[in-house]
């Protein structure tokens, strides 16, 4: 289990979190949903030990990891324009973080995280040679390898779309599924939130708005702010909600 209490972070007098308190137990998919500017990156990088917070703790199954350095804390990222090396080919890729980490993991391991993420027709192709989708599965691959306690993903699916963008969501859960890996994700999109997600944090000035499951933000929305910033995205996006909640709301 991940516990925040009572985190904070101001940058000079601008207060951009406040008192954050949530608890993500083990194997969910968590989305840090908001609109841009509210805070939820911010988080993210407090999670991961890149951002210093200002007070609060960060527990993860029962350990204090508040002033664990970031390198130490076994959270791993994928970062929005995924950060591959583009003069490495996809395998080189995929394994660049195990060099100093040699027994972290066997070669079946990588082979099967290769196969689990469809990879190995692409694993001698140079970064550029690779599709959108490509890329996120190679900078999938290279997190898993290191056998991460926590998976953080900034804007997974900004840069997909269409097919590719259903994919990935796909594999997302599979991961958190098959590996019972806890999953954090940034978006700025309710239907990506809603559709990939056990549950939803919606972050609003530096504050928790709600946090709860998707159907529960669909049929109890806490406030106007919540209500505004979802349900006008689902007009424009009817055709996953109405598979997911059904024609009322839709």
């Amino acid at each position: 289990m991940l516990k925040l209490q009572n985190i904070s972070k101001r940058y000079n007098e601008k207060v951009v979190l406040e008192n954050i308190n949530l608890e993500i137990e083990l194997g969910e998919i968590v989305s840090l949903l908001g609109p841009s500017g509210s805070g939820k990156t911010t988080l993210l990088n407090i999670i991961l030990g890149l951002t210093k917070m200002d007070q609060g703790s960060i527990l993860f199954n029962g350990h204090d990891v508040s002033y664990v350095a970031m390198k130490n804390r076994g959270f791993n990222i994928v970062f929005q324009d995924y950060a591959l090396f583009p003069h490495l080919n996809a395998y080189d890729n995929i394994v660049y973080g195990l060099k100093n980490k040699k027994n972290l993991v066997s070669e079946q391991e990588i082979r099967e995280y290769i196969e689990f993420l469809e990879l190995k027709p692409h694993l001698k192709k140079k970064i550029g040679e690779l599709s959108g989708g490509q890329k996120q599965r190679v900078a999938l691959a290279r997190t898993l390898v290191m056998k991460p306690k926590l998976l953080l993903l900034d804007e997974p699916l900004s840069a997909l779309d269409g097919v590719i963008k259903e994919s990935i969501k796909e594999r997302i859960q599979l991961i958190a599924r098959e590996f019972k890996l806890t999953t954090i994700i940034v978006t700025h999109d309710p239907e990506e939130a809603l559709t990939l997600s056990d549950k939803i944090l919606i972050i609003q000035n530096g504050g928790i708005s709600q946090f709860g499951t998707p159907q529960q933000i669909i049929q109890q929305p806490s406030n106007e702010f919540v209500k505004e910033f979802i349900l006008k995205q689902l007009h424009i996006k009817r055709q996953n909600i109405y598979q997911l909640f059904g024609e009322q709301y839709a």
